[in-house]
């Protein structure tokens, strides 16, 4: 988490490829990147949608220069004053869930299974065990990364965001995961 002094923040997780050799060193250098431009920047002077931009770019060019052939995935929060805005590359996923459980905001997999699930060609259950689940069509470390940027979300008193690697989603369904975080508080729930 990067905080800001107007009180806005950034939240971010990076997961390395699995399988790929350098995943690790792929997720390090990009939050390093994205840690290096978000203190460069003052929101005051500068759109923090523009900095968590520039900061999915070099990041990009940081896993391209480690020479690795690795990649990463990258899901990042934007929380600015009661809104907040998701901007990720890959399958890592950004939720926002409401006070009773209702889901505002899902971010969609960049993966053949994930569109495959958005157009309604599988079922959420299809997709946990499809043979096909780990590949991703779109993450740090390819010259053709896409970021995707979602709309603005107004939070009201007790929504609650969560970032997560696919480690969570290939486990857990969707509504576990909504019922856990609603447990009480994270760090409590994050134990369970």
């Amino acid at each position: 988490m990067f905080e800001f002094q107007d009180g806005s923040a950034v939240l971010a997780v990076a997961d390395g490829l699995g399988g790929v050799a350098g995943g690790e060193q792929a997720s390090s250098a990009t939050l390093e990147a994205l840690r290096r431009t978000l203190r460069a920047t003052d929101p005051k002077q500068t759109n923090l949608r523009s900095a968590i931009i520039d900061g999915f770019e070099q990041a990009n060019q940081a896993v391209l220069n480690l020479g690795l052939r690795t990649a990463t995935t990258l899901a990042v929060l934007e929380l600015n004053h009661g809104y907040a805005r998701p901007y990720h590359a890959g399958d890592s996923m950004i939720l926002a869930v409401g006070g009773r459980g209702k889901i505002k905001m899902e971010t969609m997999s960049h993966s053949p299974v994930g569109y495959a699930v958005a157009a309604g060609v599988l079922d959420a259950e299809e997709a946990m065990h499809h043979e096909d689940r780990h590949l991703v069509s779109n993450v740090v470390g390819m010259n053709d990364m896409r970021i995707d940027v979602g709309p603005g979300l107004k939070l009201a008193p007790l929504d609650t965001m969560l970032l997560a690697s696919d480690g969570l989603v290939d486990n857990l369904h969707l509504a576990e995961i909504v019922q856990l975080i609603r447990k009480g508080k994270l760090k409590k729930v994050a134990a369970l």
